[in-house]
């Protein structure tokens, strides 16, 4: 019988709804949802998969324990009783690589690292029988979240963000994250059947997200996760086998109409290599233009997009004009719906018109909307209708 695990998936504040419904439709039964994190079940198979398929996700960690902490001693005793040796072979090597405190006594990321790692020590040597530990083999990082005193301690099996979906080589002023980008279109009822049009591509990232999901293609294929070299917990078919699944999902040919325009020529350049990197370059139409010349004659169409909101001084003053352009752009096309994150706070001021809906998003560190202006539904398809829209 497959072990099961308790995984942890760490996302975007204000995410979680959209990674819950991420997981369950990968199968796989939530366990609970808190600020930044979804925990579900799953065997070995679920690491690999979820690390694979999960757009949302930042990465994947597998729960080894939780316990209270107000002290350092109970810091100790709570890791060093956690079954390390069912997780570590004896040439693993081992570290806390983030550790994180709300609202708890003990707070100092240096203090609870060095003391977990002297916990996990004391453990592994009284299981293996030795006094030193080599470290020369896979890598077992930890990442330990400490909320009200509550500590809880997972093995990363990701490596490097998800976000970093291994396409993206040459960015913009102002990136958003793949993994941000991905969720924001998961936010909107955008699918592979309607225009989508982002009029400040920068780097591409919202156009090639939205391809590869109307292509069916799994954001981890074209990467490598450090779960990989775990032979002792996860068999090297299970991520031939995820791979597989995620070749035969995958639909390249699928019809698209997803353009993206910027002022910059090179932006617009870097924009169609990063498309080209992720193998959705034939599905996105780039080109160089200026906002003020965005037009469709088409219906029912979504603009997604990440415009510029000020970060240094001297561009705050073109702000009310680059807004009051949006507005009047968006006004002109036909019963089509708008997204778009930003940080400036006047942006509907400007726009000349309130969002249906705004949600307020930290980027990072920085406090931004989701203003979501929403136009009318197309009437539903009669079977045999071409899709205009």
């Amino acid at each position: 019988m497959k072990k099961t695990f308790e995984l942890i998936a760490p996302c975007h504040f204000g995410m979680e709804a959209v990674l819950k419904r991420e997981i369950t439709d990968l199968g796989y039964d939530i366990a609970s949802v808190e600020d930044g994190r979804v925990t579900f079940i799953g065997d070995d198979e679920a690491i690999c998969r979820s690390n694979v398929f999960l757009r949302t996700a930042e990465r994947v960690l597998l729960k080894v324990g939780s316990f209270s902490a107000e002290t350092f001693e109970e810091l100790f005793q709570g890791t060093r009783a956690i079954c390390w040796e069912e997780y570590i072979p004896q040439d693993g090597k081992f570290w806390v690589a983030k550790a994180s405190s709300i609202k708890s006594k003990l707070f100092s990321p240096s203090d609870i690292q060095s003391i977990m790692k002297k916990a996990m020590v004391e453990r592994l040597k009284g299981a293996y029988g030795v006094e030193w530990f080599p470290e020369s083999g896979s890598s077992y990082p930890l990442r330990v979240f400490l909320h009200k005193d509550q500590v809880t301690v997972g093995i990363d099996t990701t490596g490097d963000s998800l976000h970093k979906r291994g396409y993206r080589t040459l960015t913009s002023k102002a990136p958003i994250t793949e993994t941000l980008a991905a969720a924001l279109i998961l936010l909107t009822p955008w699918n592979k059947d309607r225009i989508l049009v982002d009029p400040f591509c920068g780097s591409g990232t919202f156009l090639i997200e939205a391809a590869m999901m109307a292509a069916n293609m799994a954001p981890g294929m074209n990467r490598s996760f450090l779960a990989e070299e775990w032979k002792n917990l996860i068999p090297r078919k299970c991520w031939y086998e995820t791979m597989d699944e995620a070749s035969d999902l995958m639909d390249t040919n699928v019809k698209v109409d997803i353009q993206g325009y910027d002022i910059d020529g090179e932006i617009v350049k870097a924009a169609r290599a990063n498309a080209e990197s992720a193998g959705v370059d034939h599905m996105i139409h780039f080109q160089q233009r200026p906002l003020t010349a965005l037009s469709h004659p088409k219906k029912y169409g979504f603009i997604i997009t990440n415009p510029p909101y000020g970060e240094r001084i001297e561009e705050k003053k073109n702000l009310p004009e680059l807004y009051r352009q949006i507005g009047e752009r968006y006004k002109a096309l036909d019963a089509w719906s708008l997204y778009m994150i930003t940080a400036y706070e006047e942006a509907e001021k400007y726009m000349g018109r309130k969002a249906d809906k705004n949600r307020k998003i930290y980027n990072g560190m920085m406090k931004t909307y989701f203003y979501q202006f929403m136009g009318p539904k197309p009437p539903r398809r009669k079977a045999g209708d071409s899709v205009e829209e």
